[in-house]
């Protein structure tokens, strides 16, 4: 009888260390336990940048630990990307992206990493239509008073982009060889652009619709079309380009999504996902979204990854027949 106590004593001695351990190793394998490190691949005060930021803060609240925003600008995205597809896969570093995402595998020959290889989508979040806008000196009120001056005057009108090969030239190209116009490209890579296209040396522009709204709304330039199918009502009335320049099927957006190291766990992607297309839901973000006329856009992971590659085929070809994929 006596062994038997003994024996059974034992037994639950066991059972309970083999709990315990198992509470601790469940303890340190509950996610997230430190930090969240989230990384942008522009500059701080740029539109993904702040729309990083407006997801960290309520990400944070949310996960219970801090998601730290951690700008890695440079090479049109690229040194960013390399960082995070590098980086462990356990959830703690991630990427915010935008078009610039599905645009640098045909832009660059030797990207530093496989984008469709080593990237796992979270969630895409929104999209930013943009606008094609001109200087008032310029004489057009409608698109397709613009498109019959370009017509006019061939490569004697300019636009500006932040760069080769980035969403503001893609757009500008895309737009340029669909209405059949020939524009003089001049790129930027500093802060010089906003005050040169108000100033007037940069006559044309297409970009997203935040970026030049202030200077629009107080008349100093003119918003002629939105790239999107539907006419634009907040925070601007600006017709579609399908309709004000009768190009069928036009459209044209911006994106923003999350994605992390290929090899992350599965249950930590649905995880993010679930916690970011909650905060994509919160009322206050998107109003706060709208007033930069960016749009929700809600996709899980699996969807977002069949989006990345349907952008990829159809931007690739995109970038081939203006002569961008030259880097």
């Amino acid at each position: 009888m006596r062994q038997r106590t003994e024996m059974k004593r034992g037994i639950m001695a066991a059972v309970g260390i083999f709990l315990c351990m198992t509470g601790i190793v469940s303890a340190q394998d509950k996610f997230p336990s430190r930090p969240i490190q989230l990384v942008v691949p522009l500059a701080a005060g740029t539109t993904i940048d702040f729309v990083a930021r407006a997801y960290a803060e309520r990400l944070s609240q949310r996960l219970g630990q801090t998601v730290v925003v951690q700008n890695r600008p440079g090479a049109g995205g690229t040194i960013a990307g390399q960082f995070v597809a590098k980086s462990a896969p356990d959830g703690y570093t991630i990427l915010i992206v935008n078009s610039q995402h599905t645009i640098n595998p045909t832009l660059y020959r030797n990207l530093p990493y496989d984008t469709l290889a080593e990237f796992s989508g979270i969630a895409q979040i929104g999209e930013a239509p943009s606008l094609v806008v001109v200087h008032p000196k310029l004489g057009a009120r409608t698109l397709k008073e613009f498109i019959a001056i370009a017509k006019q005057r061939p490569r004697q009108i300019n636009y500006g982009s932040a760069g080769v090969g980035t969403t503001t030239h893609i757009g500008a190209a895309y737009f340029f060889s669909r209405a059949g116009i020939d524009l003089v490209h001049v790129p930027y890579k500093g802060g010089e652009l906003i005050a040169d296209m108000v100033s007037g040396r940069v006559e044309a522009m297409v970009v997203p619709v935040a970026f030049l709204l202030q200077y629009i709304k107080d008349g100093r330039l003119q918003a002629l079309g939105v790239t999107t199918r539907e006419s634009l009502q907040s925070p601007l009335e600006v017709p579609s380009i399908e309709q004000a320049a009768s190009l069928p099927g036009f459209q044209y957006a911006t994106y923003y999504g999350f994605v992390a190291p290929a090899k992350t766990p599965r249950a930590i992607i649905e995880q993010l996902s679930k916690d970011i297309r909650q905060v994509t839901e919160e009322k206050e973000l998107k109003e706060k979204f709208a007033a930069q006329a960016i749009f929700p856009r809600d996709l899980g992971p699996a969807d977002f990854d069949a989006f990345i590659r349907a952008d990829l085929d159809r931007i690739g070809p995109i970038i081939k027949s203006i002569g961008a994929d030259s880097n």
